[in-house]
């Protein structure tokens, strides 16, 4: 399907497609919702040069810090899914199917029924909270599928499903026992902005900062281990610390994600695969693409669930479920007829 592009351009300039179809969804995201603000104005607004007070509080208050948080998830979504899927060597290495995703919404309920107060510290220890458990929950689904030297991926699949179901009844169990706030949270537990200001984007940038630059220096590594563990030794790769480095950044991302977004899956499945379809498996073009990559995809997710059945809005999680979950069932197929890779 991907595999036959007649306009070679495009197969030359991978950074210039994906930035430009990012730039793409960007301006969308700032037009498009329960009131337009056409082209024109919204350039006027920008640059300031716009009488309307409604215009620019809806830009600056509202769409400006929902499209940059919205971008910044689904970059985190899709590098992570990226580097999962080429440190496990398995296709269907998801955050959100290996039940990291789970994991961490549960370490962000946790943290969400203390009350931390409305502010940037308090907005930065609910990541925190989900970083920690989605490394337990890694560290949990890798123990339990590894067999020998290798993680089959129905093993990786049935072990990602039992702990993510048992996360997702911890988490349930939790917003039962409390009220407020934590009540709420069953829409953003369905995947949707929440936290729609200036103080979550702030709070969100230093850990997708940290770990996204780590995943993309991680690149030649993410190469090598391609080969298995102990050619990638013979090659003077130190294994041991490059996967817990990759595990560490990955399940950071992960968790800053989750924490400001909600679980939204499928993001960093099908962003990588369309990524290394079109333009190979060089992890050292492959993270970054798919980083810009998910930036975009997400943000026209997002721009679909604002539209689809306007005024109202739809999580932009089940946008995410409605086009993933086909695309997983391909992937799965594909996967078994012509082996991982």
């Amino acid at each position: 399907m991907f595999t036959c592009v007649p306009d070679t351009f495009l197969m030359r300039n991978p950074f210039f497609v994906t930035l430009l179809a990012l730039a793409i969804t960007l301006l969308l995201s700032l037009a498009i919702g329960s009131v337009f603000i056409p082209p024109a104005d919204l350039w006027r607004t920008v640059s300031g040069a716009s009488s309307s007070d409604i215009f620019r509080t809806i830009l600056w208050n509202i769409r400006l810090p929902r499209t940059a948080l919205i971008a910044l998830v689904g970059a985190a979504l899709a590098g992570s899914g990226a580097a999962y899927q080429g440190l496990f060597r398995n296709p269907l290495a998801d955050p959100y199917l290996i039940g990291v995703a789970s994991g961490a919404g549960l370490g962000a309920i946790i943290a969400m029924s203390i009350q931390w107060p409305y502010t940037t510290l308090g907005l930065l220890a609910i990541p925190l909270a989900a970083f920690i458990t989605s490394l337990l929950t890694v560290y949990i689904v890798y123990t339990i599928a590894h067999i020998g030297g290798s993680v089959p991926t129905t093993n990786l699949i049935l072990a990602g499903v039992a702990v993510s179901s048992f996360a997702v009844s911890l988490t349930s169990f939790l917003m039962l026992r409390s009220t407020g706030e934590v009540r709420r949270a069953i829409g953003w537990l369905l995947g949707g902005v929440s936290l729609v200001s200036w103080d979550a984007t702030l709070a969100l940038i230093p850990y997708l900062a940290l770990g996204l630059t780590t995943l993309v220096l991680t690149g030649y590594a993410l190469n090598l281990l391609q080969f298995g563990d102990d050619q990638a030794i013979q090659m003077g790769l130190n294994v041991r610390r490059a996967k817990f480095i990759i595990i560490v950044a990955a399940s950071l991302v992960t968790a800053a994600a989750v924490s400001f977004a909600g679980i939204i899956g499928f993001v960093g499945l099908i962003v990588p695969h369309i990524v290394r379809l079109w333009w190979g498996v060089d992890y050292r073009r492959l993270i970054p693409l798919s980083i810009i990559g998910g930036a975009a995809v997400l943000l026209f997710a997002d721009v679909l669930a604002r539209v689809v059945l306007a005024p109202q809005e739809l999580p932009v999680g089940i946008v995410t479920a409605l086009a993933g979950a086909p695309f997983f069932l391909w992937v799965l197929r594909r996967s078994k007829n012509q082996g991982m890779w």
